[in-house]
C-alpha cells in the first residue's frame, strides 16, 4: 500500500540504505524536505515501511515547466526486487500528472540507472561523481 508520509518518516530508511547507517537522522534531511510543496511517499508491505521516495519542487537546466526532483529513493534490503519501487514511482507520476507537473528529474546512482530507465527516464548527463557516495547520472522523465 502506498501512502503519503512525512519527512521524518523517511529518515531511518534514508540513513540505513543510502548512507549505510553512518549518519544521524537529522544529517539525512534534505534542504527542501519541509517545503510545503514537497511530498514524500512510502510503500508499506505487511504494515512495514519498505520503500520511500521524496519529491521536491525543482526545475532542472533548460527544461521548461513545472518540475519535481526525485530524491532519496530507497528500498530496505528485505523488500528489494519485489517491484515496490516501480509501483511507488508510477504512483508519483500519476499523481503529478494530475497536478499538472511537466517532468521529474533525479540524480540517479549509476547502479540504479537501469531501474529508472525501465520506468521511462532518460539519462541526460555524463556520469559524475558525488563525493563519498559514488557515480551518478542526471535522469529525466517527461510526464506531460
Amino acid at each position: 500500500m502506498i501512502k503519503f508520509i512525512t519527512a521524518d518518516d523517511v529518515l531511518p530508511i534514508r540513513n540505513e540504505v543510502l548512507r549505510e547507517g553512518r549518519l544521524t537522522h537529522d544529517e539525512c534531511r534534505f534542504p527542501n524536505d519541509d517545503n510545503p510543496q514537497s511530498f514524500h511517499l512510502g510503500y508499506f508491505a505487511n504494515g512495514e515501511l519498505a520503500c520511500i521516495a521524496s519529491f521536491h519542487p525543482q526545475t532542472h537546466g533548460d527544461f521548461k515547466g513545472k518540475a519535481y526532483q526525485l530524491r532519496g529513493m530507497a528500498t530496505t534490503e528485505q523488500f528489494r526486487g519485489k517491484g515496490y519501487g516501480n509501483l511507488l514511482v508510477n504512483f508519483a507520476i500519476t499523481y503529478m500528472r494530475g497536478q499538472k507537473v511537466n517532468y521529474i528529474w533525479c540524480n540517479a546512482r549509476k547502479k540504479a540507472a537501469a531501474f529508472y530507465l525501465s520506468l521511462g527516464f532518460e539519462i541526460i548527463s555524463p556520469e559524475f561523481e558525488v563525493p563519498g557516495i559514488g557515480s551518478h547520472y542526471v535522469m529525466y522523465v517527461k510526464i506531460q
